[in-house]
């Protein structure tokens, strides 16, 4: 596995490694990261593994993608381990920026995909998928996938990069993977590792208020507004919890839907303690 902070030599590999020893190109398979990787960031490393000849994978905690009042400076820097776990999953390049390379001075230039991106994390978070976007954009210039691959439990984020990818032609697939969870349910999520003793069971409630609408629909009730009660209902049980969004939504455009399509997407937001973390479920068609 080799290792790059410079953008020349990442791409220089890149081009090495999709051209040698065949007559047609190898395939690159890219999972884009900021590092603290878990078992759910294995699993799209897997994913890449098992569909592309060459795996390249990215570590950079993006700051323009935080507020002001975030978490960008104590957010999780593991970087050795995490690369000790990208060489166990047979990742052949990583690039591993800093902030100065990727946002040179004087840099103005921004990706904004406007809409979807004011919707459910993006009404709570201002700018943050701006600075998504824009980073994400730069990685697929630098590295030019064939596929890249992303974790259903940032559903937001894959429909606003959906729409990017769609909107400027980019010559890359989006490959969506599931949601890894731990046993009693908790979405694996980089942020898990700020919950306190007192916090950890109490971020439970999401995955249950969203399981408990899931069966809900699954016994045939096709509104919304029932769904979203359930989901209220069960966060209601943690009063601890403060819940930023419940949502009921098309998970393409993440408007609201009235009744359920084939597709619809369950998501909610909320802080447990001082931690905001994210789950939805995807529901399967309803409507025959």
């Amino acid at each position: 596995m080799r290792i790059f902070s410079s953008i020349p030599e990442t791409s220089a590999a890149l081009r090495d490694l999709r051209t040698s020893g065949q007559a047609a190109p190898h395939s690159v398979g890219f999972v884009p990261t900021m590092g603290a990787l878990h078992a759910g960031h294995r699993s799209l490393l897997q994913a890449a593994r098992q569909r592309c000849d060459v795996v390249a994978a990215s570590i950079f905690v993006n700051p323009t993608q935080f507020a002001p009042n975030e978490d960008f400076s104590r957010y999780p820097r593991t970087l050795e381990a995490d690369c000790r776990m990208l060489e166990a999953e047979g990742v052949d390049l990583v690039f591993t920026p800093t902030a100065e390379i990727m946002y040179p001075p004087g840099a103005a230039t921004w990706v904004e995909v406007e809409g979807v991106s004011e919707r459910l994390d993006g009404a709570s978070r201002p700018g943050h998928f701006r600075g998504v976007a824009t980073v994400v954009a730069k990685l697929f210039h630098i590295v030019q996938p064939d596929f890249a691959f992303f974790g259903q439990k940032d559903a937001v984020q894959v429909a606003v990069l959906q729409k990017m990818v769609r909107d400027l032609d980019l010559p890359v697939e989006l490959v969506v993977c599931p949601i890894v969870r731990e046993p009693d349910g908790l979405a694996l999520s980089s942020r898990n590792r700020y919950l306190s003793a007192q916090e950890r069971p109490q971020a439970l409630i999401l995955s249950r208020a969203l399981q408990a609408a899931a069966a809900l629909a699954e016994r045939g009730e096709h509104h919304a507004v029932a769904l979203l009660a359930a989901m209220r209902e069960i966060l209601q049980e943690e009063p601890t919890v403060r819940v930023d969004y419940v949502a009921v939504v098309d998970p393409a455009t993440l408007l609201p839907v009235e009744t359920i399509p084939a597709g619809a997407l369950l998501a909610v937001a909320a802080y447990v303690g001082s931690t905001r973390l994210i789950d939805n479920v995807l529901l399967k068609r309803t409507d025959g």
